[in-house]
C-alpha cells in the first residue's frame, strides 16, 4: 500500500486522496509516514490538524527527523482553518488555503498537504462538505499537489461516504490504496 501511494505521488502531482481511518494509532502511523516521505522527496508539508493530535505527531516526528527537516512541516490549527470566517464556509476556507499556499506556488516550491476533517456532529449540513470537497478537488488539479483528507471512518454516515467517494479519485483505507470508481470529476 505504502509503495502504491509513493509511486502515485511520484508519477503525478495532482492527487486527492480520501483516508477513512478507524483508530488513532493507524492514523498517526499514516500521517507520520506521509510527512516523512514528503520531506524525503523535497516537499514542504502543510499539516491541517487539531492541536492534541498535532502534539502526538510532533512528538513522533521529533524522534525521526532532524531540526532542519522539521522546518519543512507547516502546522495549521484545523479549528482556525475550517472556521476562519466564524463558521464552516467553503469559500472562506478556500481563500484561507490559497493565501497559505501562495508563497509555495509563487516560488515554485513543491508541497503536499494533509487535512484532518472533523465535525462536532455528523448532523451538520453535509452538503457543505460536498461543496468543499468539490472545490478542493479542483484546487488540487489547478495547483498540482498531493492532498490527503482524513475522516474518522466509524463516524461517517452512509450519505457522507457516498459524497466522499464521489469527490476523491483515490481512497486510502488503513492497509489498502484504491481508485474510487464513484469519483465524479468536475467538467468545465
Amino acid at each position: 500500500m505504502k509503495n502504491k501511494m509513493k509511486q502515485l505521488f511520484k508519477d503525478q502531482r495532482s492527487v486527492h486522496v480520501l483516508y477513512a481511518y478507524n483508530n488513532i494509532e493507524n492514523y498517526l502511523k499514516q500521517v507520520v509516514s506521509f510527512i516523512e516521505e514528503g520531506i524525503m522527496t523535497g516537499d514542504y508539508v502543510i499539516l491541517i490538524e487539531n492541536e492534541p493530535v498535532y502534539h502526538m505527531i510532533y512528538k513522533e516526528l521529533n524522534t525521526r527527523l532532524t531540526e532542519e527537516e522539521m522546518e519543512f512541516v507547516h502546522y495549521v490549527n484545523s479549528f482556525n482553518f475550517y472556521f476562519s470566517s466564524g463558521s464552516y464556509h467553503p469559500p472562506a476556507i478556500l481563500d484561507y488555503f490559497n493565501k497559505m499556499v501562495q508563497p509555495y506556488v509563487e516560488n515554485k516550491v513543491s508541497f503536499r498537504s494533509w487535512a484532518h476533517v472533523e465535525w462536532t456532529t455528523m448532523e451538520e449540513p453535509l452538503y457543505l462538505i460536498e461543496n468543499f470537497e468539490k472545490i478542493v478537488d479542483e484546487a488540487v488539479n489547478q495547483l498540482s499537489f498531493p492532498l490527503i483528507c482524513a475522516y474518522e471512518g466509524e463516524e461517517m454516515p452512509d450519505y457522507l461516504v457516498k459524497i466522499l467517494m464521489e469527490t476523491h479519485p483515490y481512497v486510502l483505507m488503513e492497509d489498502d490504496f484504491i481508485v474510487s470508481e464513484q469519483y465524479q470529476q468536475k467538467l468545465d
